[in-house]
């Protein structure tokens, strides 16, 4: 059988702000924390939320786990915790498991074990969930809450367009900037402007409403 959705274990700030992002962007998110008052905060919105006080193979494999495609473990500060729970991940089958880092140390571990490891300190959940669900973001840089600014590279469906035709604004983002032959940014732009190709448009929103846009206008799904 297929295995599909995001398994996220630990809800501490960065395993909060993953299960937010990837949920509000549609995707199947199951997530298992020791500490039932998190889980009550996400379970309005996350596909199941499980409360686990051991992270035993058997717990991750009962709460669905190893169906996973992907799993992110967001449990850092107790290295062999995180160790441990990482390498249960993997012995299910999980294809992709996914480990926050709290050193160089840590990572190297999660990695010989045949993990990936990110550091939240520079990688930031709405970055990690762009680059989880195929995002043709270039940068991102998160500003307060869920906003960011994307650099999003135009597509073959985009060539021939003018900026106005985006419709940026019925997607609640704001045009920054249009960058266009090597290293040249241009700020003050007209809206008959004609994108062409290897053009990127800087926008700026929250991160759902950039999926949304990358989703039903650059990629024409």
């Amino acid at each position: 059988m297929k295995k599909s959705g995001f398994g996220i274990i630990g809800l501490g700030r960065f395993g909060m702000s993953m299960a937010r992002v990837l949920s509000e962007a549609g995707e199947d998110v199951i997530v298992l924390d020791q500490d039932e008052e998190k889980l009550r905060e996400v379970r309005g919105y996350v596909h199941e939320a499980f409360l686990a006080e051991k992270m035993t193979k058997e717990a991750l494999a009962e709460c669905g786990i190893g169906e996973c495609a992907t799993v992110i473990v967001c449990i850092g500060q107790q290295v062999d915790v995180s160790v441990l729970t990482t390498l249960h991940a993997l012995n299910l089958g999980v294809p992709r498991v996914i480990a926050k880092a709290d050193s160089n140390e840590h990572g190297i571990i999660l990695e010989r074990i045949g993990a990936e490891a990110v550091y939240p300190e520079s990688e930031t959940a709405t970055r990690l969930a762009a680059v989880l669900m195929g995002s043709k973001a270039m940068d991102m840089m998160k500003l307060n809450g869920d906003y960011i600014i994307s650099e999003i590279k135009v597509t073959k469906r985009l060539y021939g367009m003018k900026l106005d035709d985006l419709n940026l604004s019925k997607y609640d983002l704001k045009l920054v900037a249009l960058e266009y032959e090597p290293d040249k940014t241009i700020i003050d732009f007209e809206p008959d402007e004609i994108l062409e190709q290897e053009d990127a448009i800087v926008v700026a929103g929250r991160f759902i409403d950039i999926e949304r846009f990358e989703r039903k206008v650059v990629n024409g799904a």
